[in-house]
Parts: C-alpha cells; sequence; structure tokens
C-alpha cells in the first residue's frame, strides 16, 4: 500500500519514522528518572490530595469521604489566615533582605581575583555544609536573653531585649541559611556579563550609577529572579528554624502541618494545609515570574 503512495506522501512519513527513532533512545534513557519521580513525588502528592478529603473522627481517626469539610475550616478561619499571612510575609521579607545584601555580594564577589573570590566563595557556601539544625541552635544561643547579642547590648547599658521567639529571629537565621542562593545565581549571571559593556558606557560619560541601574542590573535579572523564586519557595516551607526559633507562639504553615499530624493527629486537616501551602506558594511565585520576566524582555527591548 506504502509503495502505490505518491513521493510527496512518502517522504513526511519517512521524515516522522527517523524522527521517532531517533528520540526513542532518550525516551528509553529517562524512563527511569521518571518512574523515580512519579514514585517519590507524584504519588505522595496525589496521596496527601487525596487525604485533605477524608474526615477526621478523635475515636476512629480518617474516614475515607469526599467531604470539603477541611478546606472549609481551613479558608474560613482567621487562625489560619494569620498563619498563613506570618508565612508569607517572612518569606517575602527574607527574599527582600536576600536580594539587598547577596546581590551586591554576588558582584564584589565576580569582580575579586583568584586566591580570594575562591575563598570568599568558600565562606559564601559553609552555612551549606552544616545542618540547619544546628545553625538554629546557634542563632538560639546567639539571641536568647543571655546570649551574646545581649551581652554585647548590655555593655552599653541596654537591654536585655527579646530577640528569641519573634519574628526578627525567624527572619535573620533564615537570610543566613537561603542567601547562598540568591548569590549563587547572580554571580552566574555575572558570569556572562561582558566587562566591556560597563567600559563602554563609562567611556561615553555615563555615571557609574547609570551604568549599574542601565547596563549591570538589567542583565542580571534572571539570576535574581531564580535566586529570589528559590528563596521564596524554601522560606515559605521551612520547618525547622520557624520551629526553633518562634516557638510556640509564632507558628507558620510548616509547623502548624507537624502539629496536626503528630499532635492533633488530625492527618486531613495536616494534608489541607500543606496542599493549600503548595497552591499558594506555586501561585505567588508564578505570578512574580511573570511580572519580573515582563519587565525584564521590556528593558532588554
Amino acid at each position: 500500500m506504502s509503495s502505490t503512495l505518491p513521493a510527496s506522501q512518502r517522504a513526511p512519513r519517512a521524515t516522522m519514522r527517523a524522527g521517532w527513532q531517533a528520540y526513542m533512545p532518550l525516551w528509553l534513557m529517562s524512563a527511569p528518572a521518571m518512574l523515580l519521580f512519579a514514585a517519590l513525588v507524584l504519588v505522595p502528592l496525589a496521596m496527601t490530595l487525596a487525604l485533605t478529603f477524608y474526615r477526621f473522627d478523635p475515636m476512629s481517626g480518617p474516614i475515607a469521604a469526599f467531604d470539603l469539610h477541611n478546606y472549609v475550616e481551613v479558608l474560613g478561619s482567621s487562625y489560619f489566615h494569620t498563619i498563613f499571612l506570618r508565612t508569607f510575609c517572612i518569606a517575602a521579607l527574607t527574599t527582600l533582605l536576600c536580594i539587598v545584601i547577596g546581590t551586591p555580594e554576588a558582584y564584589i564577589l565576580s569582580r575579586m581575583r583568584d586566591p580570594w573570590r575562591s575563598l570568599f566563595l568558600l565562606v559564601i557556601l559553609a552555612p551549606l555544609l552544616v545542618s540547619v539544625v544546628v545553625r538554629a541552635f546557634g542563632w538560639s544561643m546567639l539571641l536568647n536573653m543571655n546570649g551574646l547579642v545581649n551581652q554585647f547590648f548590655g555593655l552599653f547599658g541596654a537591654g536585655p531585649f527579646k530577640l528569641e521567639y519573634t519574628t526578627f529571629a525567624i527572619v535573620i537565621a533564615l537570610v543566613h541559611v537561603m542567601l547562598p542562593f540568591m548569590v549563587i545565581p547572580v554571580w552566574t549571571a555575572l558570569q556572562r556579563l561582558d566587562p566591556q559593556t560597563e567600559n563602554a558606557a563609562l567611556s561615553l560619560m555615563a555615571s557609574p550609577f547609570t551604568t549599574m541601574r542601565r547596563i549591570v542590573l538589567p542583565q542580571l535579572m534572571p539570576g535574581i529572579l531564580s535566586g529570589s523564586l528559590m528563596v521564596f519557595g524554601l522560606s515559605a516551607s521551612a520547618f525547622a528554624i520557624p520551629g526553633l526559633l518562634g516557638g510556640r507562639r509564632l507558628k507558620v504553615a510548616a509547623t502548624a502541618v507537624y502539629d496536626q499530624f503528630l499532635s492533633s493527629m488530625n492527618w486531613p486537616l495536616g494534608a489541607t494545609i500543606a496542599v493549600l501551602l503548595l497552591v499558594a506558594n506555586l501561585v505567588v511565585m508564578l505570578t512574580y515570574y511573570r511580572v519580573l520576566e515582563r519587565r525584564y524582555a521590556r528593558s532588554m527591548g
């Protein structure tokens, strides 16, 4: 049958068959990774989503039923509204501080020469080599009533101040943990920046501030965008630092999920908070990405 087809119809079919045979090994090589991703990510997410529709009985535990009561309870409660608002305010403030601190830090790092650049890069990455729990305990010892910070203020006759179990303590510790996730993407973007463009702008009588604003900063936006997305997502879902430095009073979404699963044993409600946190996090990050992407495209023409 195929031999009777015109040449104009046989050529596209042969091309499609050759293309499918060429891409078949890629599908086969990526199949184990896709199966692992499905087993470790997609299946647990699907099970958590299904758990949100269960009912909870204090005597018998979760009961399988298609019920939206958990969503109504979370979305209609001012208590959970406060928790989510606190979560995203802390994440936004942490992201802003990481941008303000990490962008100049990455710019200075890119202008250094070896061995100083390697040494300071190691200092920036050093927090990633220490457990988050250890870092949280370290900040707890620094910020408590008898910690080094209050002892320093005591030298000037001030304090002691209540720094531990406050939003300030959570944000400071999160900035310390998340700063490498901002510095590395911005530093990577700077590696693609041609230094001659800055020299050309300066030779055309542009001020250093104008050169930074019109030449350097627009080319850093992809690095700032990717870094801020990582910092915001990790800060909004952080558990160890808010749990250790925020205490029982300053709850965030992650600690609320922990309490529902392990303290109240209300797994359906905990799964609902986790799913809503994931959805809200995705909405905020995608909106932020779209807005900055449009501004970056407009600035680059």
